[in-house]
């Protein structure tokens, strides 16, 4: 890959509104696919706003009204605000695209971000994105004094955890034990040229989250940096890190086109 621009949109009292973002996100897509632009990664804060990806279902919305806006990318609904660190990757890969390498390579420089902060982030087998694993189930708390072989949030079809009170809240995942999602990952790719991206728990508000079934995930939760730290960790301290690793992961990538099985001869 060549050289990757990153443009710094907004943070803090001059955070950008979503759609102005989505704007600026398909301009520069048209720009790049014309290789009129040369790779680039939009970083901004957002105000405090839901967005819901194609695969949402109407029970992960939130319950009382509050707006929802549905977007383009993969993936279900989440909260986009505050103490979160937005990146939007806008990069031309070789055709035919290999999504699911696109999506690894921004875990690795997210995880490599977390990890010169101290927190140890890895991965979770069918669930894209970066994690901080919980506690064995075992020896997991059980929740509302019953047994987890009885966690309703698995075995009952109708339960929901928007109406079940703080002991089901993603934001207490970490109170219970539970593997906790620290940056999500949505993207879509169009003519060969990526959008949207990730977003990085710094230090948001995680309750935002309890409104909806985050990622259309009910037995985990959501967490932040700081929170798993213990300490203040601000968007200021992690952007240039963010960067860095960033940097290092998508410029030093040997992008191939996805492999295309041959079909077998009779």
């Amino acid at each position: 890959m060549g050289e990757l621009r990153f443009i710094r949109l907004g943070f803090g009292p001059e955070s950008v509104e979503y759609q102005e973002a989505w704007d600026e996100q398909r301009r520069v897509h048209a720009a790049r696919f014309a290789d009129e632009a040369p790779d680039t990664c939009l970083l901004l804060e957002h105000p405090p706003v839901y967005t819901a990806g194609r695969r949402t279902d109407p029970s992960e919305r939130p319950l009382d009204g509050t707006p929802v806006v549905d977007v383009d990318r993969g993936g279900k609904i989440t909260w986009h605000g505050p103490g979160q660190l937005v990146g939007y990757p806008i990069q031309k890969l070789p055709r035919p695209v290999d999504v699911v390498a696109h999506v690894r390579r921004l875990e690795e420089a997210l995880i490599r971000t977390c990890a010169e902060f101290g927190l140890v982030t890895t991965r979770v087998e069918g669930r894209s994105g970066v994690w901080v694993l919980g506690d064995p189930v075992e020896s997991r708390p059980a929740l509302g004094g019953l047994s987890l072989d009885f966690d309703p949030r698995l075995q009952d079809d109708e339960f929901d955890p928007r109406l079940n009170g703080p002991e089901y809240a993603p934001s207490n995942a970490g109170q219970r034990r539970e593997d906790r999602k620290v940056a999500a990952i949505g993207i879509r790719v169009a003519k060969g040229v990526t959008m949207h991206g990730f977003a990085l728990n710094v230090n948001p508000d995680n309750t935002w989250f309890d409104r909806i079934v985050p990622c259309g995930i009910r037995d985990a939760g959501v967490t932040s940096i700081a929170h798993e730290l213990g300490r203040d960790v601000t968007i200021a301290d992690v952007l240039p890190v963010a960067e860095k690793h960033l940097r290092d992961v998508l410029e030093n990538a040997e992008l191939k086109p996805r492999e295309v099985a041959k079909p077998a001869l009779a």
